[in-house]
């Protein structure tokens, strides 16, 4: 177990914008978080109790985002709600325009998304 002090949401986020910028992809936990990069250099961070997202990096390059973190919170500016079908994953921004990406490692983000909430019962 990892003490809620030695964990960093910022830290993990940037930990995999490098990974998408290396063209390398990972899925990984933090608590509720789930965030994934992809070879082809996209990273995301993703909220699955409410379905939110947050971009991270798009086609190699480190995308803005707002992170606000203390020892004891965080805060996310969430720019997109999201939902996986099958091996699809769609992303909405606030404007309502929408985005279908397929190659994404869905499947390992729901089984990722399913041990966190086997581990919370």
């Amino acid at each position: 177990m990892v003490d809620r002090a030695d964990l960093s949401i910022t830290g993990e986020a940037d930990y995999m914008v490098r990974r998408a910028l290396a063209g390398e992809g990972r899925v990984v936990t933090l608590g509720a978080l789930v965030f994934f990069s992809t070879a082809t250099g996209d990273a995301w961070m993703l909220d699955p109790a409410d379905n939110l997202a947050l971009g991270l990096a798009r086609d190699g390059r480190a995308l803005p985002t707002r992170i606000m973190e203390t020892r004891e919170r965080f805060a996310v500016e969430w720019t997109h709600s999201y939902r996986i079908d099958g091996d699809v994953m769609t992303f909405v921004d606030g404007t309502g325009r929408s985005r279908e990406i397929s190659g994404y490692p869905a499947v390992e983000i729901e089984s990722a998304i399913r041990r966190m909430q086997s581990a919370g019962r």
